[in-house]
Formats: structure tokens, sequence, C-alpha cells
């Protein structure tokens, strides 16, 4: 008999096994005719796991007084084998027996039935316990495919934050500018990309966007906004004017074309000859610039609506000159939204202090780009008392000399 392949696929499928033929022919009889009931007998003892795992019941009858094997102990080998550890299992006897009832359930049997019951009492109990071992293999069912989805989507999600990072600039010194950065992808992988290059040879260019959601999805608009940026592929766009960046890219990333997707984004440009920089924000974090002497950071506001939710809106640029050796950082959200362990959010304040080189043990000994940013990192996972992130943490960090 060709089995199917679940055991929902064949509804309620009975192995007695009983070393009498006159109780298997009895058995038989009260299940025949029964709609979606089959019944299956073994005769033999030592024969029982074999039969049941060529048969694969949804319920188990087994006798407790039979030659060579006693039922208790065929219980104890069906408990055993993991191939039966679930499957309901009633005991018949020729009479009540308290204890050796109490041993038959601590030893794993679901039921008790003095045989033989009135037929319609063996129905309900056949039916009710293959009804629950049918729904326990359908809930596993389930519970195993969602597991092998959520490793395909980990995969791609990997490979994902993979190609995003391998999209990422060195850290460089060119022209008196350092640049660092640090990028954590969070295990649901957001939206953030970031960058920067010389546009010629006076000007440097400094952006980071930071799509909404997470996922695939969000990660490959990230990263179309970034080639644009980054191949000054925006038709009609003063690259050298921040704020004409930002409606390009409003204009070039609509959210009805990108399954409702919008982005954050902040946009730089530092003119080495004069030391002015220019940016422009769009619902972005500020940039924060640091410079020795200065009582605070500076914020280098982002004023400006979300890129792609509103149609032809404009942009404007700010400017300012920068002090030598100033350090500018520009992140995501995911740098300073962090849940500490106490289930508070970590203030903005302390976050812009860990930068101006506040953190704990800091000062002179983290003065160096590097040294702030994995300072920053440790001193997140301190408070937060978690190695990973919820969301991606990007922070980019300048010395402008």
């Amino acid at each position: 008999m060709a089995i199917p392949a679940t055991p929902s696929a064949r509804g309620v499928n009975v192995l007695l096994v009983d070393d009498q033929p006159i109780i298997g022919e009895a058995v038989r009889r009260m299940l025949a005719g029964e709609e979606g009931v089959t019944f299956h007998y073994c005769q033999q003892a030592p024969a029982a796991l074999e039969v049941a795992a060529d048969v694969r019941p949804t319920v188990i009858l087994q006798d407790l007084v039979m030659p060579e094997i006693d039922g208790l102990e065929l219980v104890r080998r069906y408990r055993r084998d993991e191939r039966f550890q679930d499957v309901p299992i009633i005991v018949l006897s020729t009479k009540e027996e308290p204890a050796v009832k109490a041993e038959a359930f601590a030893i794993g049997a679901n039921d008790y039935v003095v045989k033989l019951p009135d037929r319609l009492e063996l129905l309900a109990r056949v039916r009710y316990h293959s009804r629950g071992y049918v729904a326990l293999m359908e809930r596993n069912d389930a519970f195993a495919a969602l597991q092998k989805s959520q490793q395909v989507l980990a995969g791609d999600l990997a490979t994902a934050a993979d190609y995003v990072r391998s999209l990422l600039p060195p850290p460089q010194e060119s022209g008196g500018i350092r640049a660092d950065w640090r990028f954590i992808p969070s295990a649901a992988l957001g939206g953030d990309a970031f960058g920067y290059h010389d546009l010629d040879a006076e000007h440097f260019a400094v952006y980071l966007l930071d799509v909404c959601g997470h996922g695939v999805g969000a990660a490959l608009l990230s990263v179309s906004a970034l080639n644009a940026i980054r191949s000054e592929a925006l038709p009609q766009t003063n690259f050298h004017d921040p704020g004409s960046v930002l409606a390009a890219l409003n204009k070039a990333f609509p959210m009805e074309r990108q399954n409702d997707m919008f982005f954050t984004a902040w946009y730089g440009v530092f003119h080495r000859p004069s030391r002015r920089l220019r940016w422009a924000g769009g619902g972005h974090p500020p940039a924060l610039l640091v410079s020795d002497g200065a009582a605070e950071p500076r914020m280098l506001d982002s004023e400006g609506p979300l890129i792609g939710a509103v149609e032809g809106l404009e942009f404007e640029s700010a400017e300012t000159t920068v002090p030598a050796g100033s350090r500018l950082f520009v992140y995501s959200d995911g740098a300073f939204e962090i849940i500490r362990s106490d289930g508070t959010m970590w203030p903005f304040p302390e976050f812009v202090s860990a930068l101006a080189g506040g953190l704990p043990g800091g000062g002179a000994g983290v003065r160096s780009q590097e040294g702030v940013l994995d300072a920053l990192l440790a001193r997140i996972r301190e408070i937060s008392g978690r190695e990973d992130f919820h969301d991606d943490f990007s922070m980019l960090g300048l010395v402008l000399g």
C-alpha cells in the first residue's frame, strides 16, 4: 500500500498491536466503514516498531499483556524512537489496575482503555487523539517551513549586506582629508549607504542616506541612490551644490515608483582652498562638526523634507567655514537611537558628547578618528548590553585638515 507523505493526508490511521487475532478482528469491525479511518493490525510484538514505521499511524492501540515483549515495554520503545515520540498511544487492558495505569501514563501513554470498549467510545478516543497528532504534525511542518524560509531570507540579507559593504569606499587620506567609517548592518538589514569622493582637485563630497524600512528592497533602493550620486548620473545636477543634488534625488526616486519607500539623506561638499563646507539634508539627523577650542560641537542641521515623499520640492544649502583639524561626523539614526539595558532610550546629548571625545576613559586617548568610532561602538554595546543592532549602524568620520 502506498502511504501518503504526511499524516494529515491519510486522515485517521490506526495501528492495533495485540497478540489475539480475535481482538484484531473485533476492532477491525468496529472501525470498518468509518469515513477517513484506516486500520492496520500487528500480532507480533517484536515486529511492532517495524510495522509502525511502515504504516505511519496517527494513533496506536497497544495491548498490555503480550508474549515476548509486554505492552509497557513497547510503550517505552515507541517513546525512545524519534519516529514515534509524539504518536498517541492508547493502552488496551483487560481490567482496571490503578498502579499499572499510573505506570503507563508515566512512561508516555496518552490514554488507557479496558478492552473492549463500546464502539462509539473507541471511535471517539481514536478520532480525538488522531486529530491532536495531525494538528501537531501540521504545526511542526509549518514551523519547519518557516525556519527554512527564514534561513533563505537570512542568506539573502547577508548577501545583500555584503554587496552594500563592497560598494563603500575604503578609509583614505587624500588632499588633507582623512576619512574613515564603521558600518554594521542589522539582522534585518536596513537601507543605509554612504560614500565620499573628490569632485575635482578642490572639492570633496561626502554623503549618507537611509531608506525607510528593512530588507533587500530597502538595500537595493539605497544602492541605486548611492550609485546615482557616486557616478554623478543625475541629469542636470550641479554636484557642487548639495541642495541641487537632493532635489535631483527627490525627482529621480519618487516613492510611488519605489514600493512606497522614501529615504533621508545628508550631502556635503568641502572646498579645500577656502575651507568652506556646504551641505543640505533631507529629513536626516544633523551632521556634527567638532572643532578644537569650540565650546561644543556644531550641529549641521538637516531641515529639508524626506527624499521621494513629495514631487517638485526644493532643498536649500547651508554653508560654514571649517577650522583646521575639525572632525565631521555623518551618521544614520541607527547610531544614536539605542535602547539601553534598562529599556530607556540613550539620550541624544550623550551621543553628541561621545563624538566630541567625552567617552569615559576618552580624551586624548581617543582623539584619532578611528579611536572615536571604535570607542563609540564599545560604548553603545556597553549601554545596550548586546552586540547586534536593531537598525543599521552607519557612521562616517572625517578629519578636515
